[in-house]
């Protein structure tokens, strides 16, 4: 039976769900919250589908035999390419998965044309199809795949030349076509909305799932009675990574993560 004083279980491919987490636990203070960065194996974006599935199997037994009530997808790679295959293989685990923000962004623009940003698995998932299906219609929608993002943002590259130089390339085409909102459609890139900034300017408006994702994860806290009954209190924040702990733990800093421990996660995948 899932115990409600577990954690709430997060993963990523690296550190790009931390964005996620800042939402979850502004929201949810009194949760704990385990948080597993799978650096060994990112990025996630470039691999093919069945190979994602497998990490993100994985990464979700890890996070289960730790305890874990709830799992969050915190990646939208990964929910592109596994969260429905997921929710079938553990239909009695809750999970809350990532979506890009199409929706909000073509019902909010007045110019008709929205960029988005992403890999190029979430580009090619299902899930994103039928969001644009149902809610860009009407909009141009302009899909940018962000090769080398997330490496420069795993590196700590924040605001270094060649990290602006990739956006300058990614987004210009968006702005030449009018674009008044880009979806930030991969858990890394709100990392970089500085630096988004300097190459938009103030006006582009940039939209991006993770309040959204953190109200989600208390309807199903809800749903399911998984509230922590210790409530009021101050939830605790553990980060584990399947590659260096110390480059972890200076990347949380550097993000201005909220504090939390810092550990190794350890567990057999049959992917390279």
């Amino acid at each position: 039976m899932t115990n409600a004083r577990g954690p709430i279980g997060m993963f990523d491919s690296g550190i790009g769900g931390g964005t996620v987490l800042r939402h979850v636990h502004r929201l949810l203070p009194a949760e704990d919250i385990l948080y597993l960065a799978d650096q060994a194996h990112v990025p996630y974006g470039p691999r093919p589908r069945e190979e994602i599935r497998l990490l993100a199997q994985a990464a979700t037994e890890w996070l289960l035999a730790q305890g874990a009530k709830v799992i969050v997808v915190a990646c939208n790679t990964a929910s592109a390419a596994a969260l429905r295959w997921l929710r079938r293989e553990y239909p009695n685990v809750p999970f809350v998965g990532m979506v890009p923000a199409v929706k909000p962004a073509a019902r909010q623009s007045k110019s008709g044309v929205v960029g988005l940003m992403a890999t190029p698995a979430t580009m090619q998932g299902e899930l994103l199809q039928e969001v644009v299906q149902e809610w860009a219609q009407g909009v141009q929608l302009l899909q940018q795949v962000c090769h080398g993002l997330v490496e420069h943002i795993e590196k700590g590259e924040l605001d270094s030349p060649k990290t602006l130089a990739l956006l300058r390339t990614y987004l210009t085409p968006m702005l030449n076509a009018n674009a008044d909102h880009i979806v930030l459609g991969c858990t890394h890139y709100p990392y970089l909305e500085a630096l988004i900034r300097r190459v938009v300017g103030p006006t582009v408006h940039l939209v991006d799932a993770g309040e959204a994702v953190a109200r989600q994860v208390a309807r199903v806290l809800d749903e399911h009675h998984l509230r922590h009954p210790g409530t009021p209190r101050n939830g605790h924040i553990t980060y584990a990574t399947t590659g260096d702990v110390a480059h972890l733990a200076t990347l949380v800093e550097r993000l201005h993560l909220p504090a939390g421990a810092v550990q190794s996660a350890t567990y057999a995948v049959s992917c390279a």
